[in-house]
């Protein structure tokens, strides 16, 4: 099957005319923080910028897409221009500068994190993806008793990404690349028998608790109020799916809300929205249809028809 080249889709597909949701524009790396040109969210870690959801939809492409990752905290000084050593390795220098041997590179490398694994005496959600860099499996709902998931074991890299004078590679493997999209396909480097589907613990001295939620609809969206006080803005996390929300919403004090709302309807995520208020999160829901919802969670219908009356025109 042909592989989609979209940024930040990458599925396998068999018909050319389904929905693809992906990135039309280029990574954007500036003073430590990670996003898409073509997109609002920026976060802080790699990890959390490989989640950002898509902002488009369209249809899914097999065109070569090769989006280079614009570092706006660089200067204007034309891009430096590779000359050989005469060893195979390049050099880079800005045009009118003379080459100078580098200095001996520090013999510290970076420390490389500690491997995450499951506790597998708990079943993570259905669809819950690896959160291993470079895997890319989702939990399917099986067995995970045996020496190994059912659906193969985890290849991964257990390092950090490294970008370095317009090289980009991951610090626990020797492979380095120039294009952002080659970057993504460097293979895992380590191999587990398990995957970590979980979602990551909350940080030690920090207590998950559960936000009170309120929503009213209109013809054509839905409001989402979710009630937490003292929500850290630029560490917040709303990630809004057709037809879930994942929220992440850390507090001062030390608590966190950490939940997924499955939906009862389907809705444009490309058109929803969601910002940070003084004592709530407020979400708002384009719906995919003229639908009215008689409840907010799927699971949760009472059986009565709320009829939402439809704009004058």
């Amino acid at each position: 099957m042909p592989k989609c080249t979209n940024k930040g889709c990458g599925k396998e597909f068999t018909d050319p005319s389904e929905e693809c949701h992906y990135h039309p524009g280029p990574p954007i790396f500036h003073e430590g923080q990670k996003g898409w040109n073509c997109c609002k969210p920026r976060v802080l870690t790699f990890d959390e910028f490989l989640t950002i959801p898509p902002c488009t939809t369209g249809v899914h492409s097999t065109a070569a897409n090769d989006l280079a990752p614009v570092n706006t905290s660089a200067s204007s000084a034309p891009p430096p221009k590779p000359t050989s050593t005469g060893t195979g390795a390049e050099t880079y220098n800005r045009p009118g500068t003379t080459s100078r041997p580098s200095a001996p590179a520090p013999s510290s490398a970076p420390k490389e994190p500690e491997i995450i694994r499951d506790d597998l005496t708990i079943t993570p959600e259905s669809g819950a993806k690896c959160r291993r860099l470079a895997c890319t499996a989702e939990y399917t709902g099986s067995s995970r008793s045996g020496e190994q998931d059912e659906n193969g074991p985890c290849t991964f890299h257990k390092g950090v990404p490294i970008f370095h004078e317009g090289s980009k590679g991951y610090s626990c493997c020797k492979r380095r690349v120039l294009e952002f999209d080659e970057f993504l396909k460097i293979p895992g480097c380590t191999t587990e028998p398990h995957h970590a589907f979980l979602a990551p613990p909350p940080t030690e001295g920090e207590e998950l608790i559960k936000a009170r939620t309120d929503f009213y609809q209109t013809y054509d969206s839905v409001h989402v109020s979710i009630f937490a006080k003292k929500v850290k803005k630029e560490e917040a996390k709303v990630e809004i799916l057709k037809d879930e929300i994942r929220v992440d919403l850390p507090m001062d004090g030390g608590k966190r809300v950490r939940e997924v709302i499955e939906l009862y309807g389907i809705v444009d995520t490309e058109k929803s929205s969601w910002r940070v208020l003084g004592t709530k999160v407020e979400v708002v829901l384009k719906k995919g249809d003229e639908m009215s919802w008689s409840a907010l969670r799927r699971g949760e219908e009472t059986g009565e028809i709320i009829q939402v009356g439809k704009p004058r025109s």
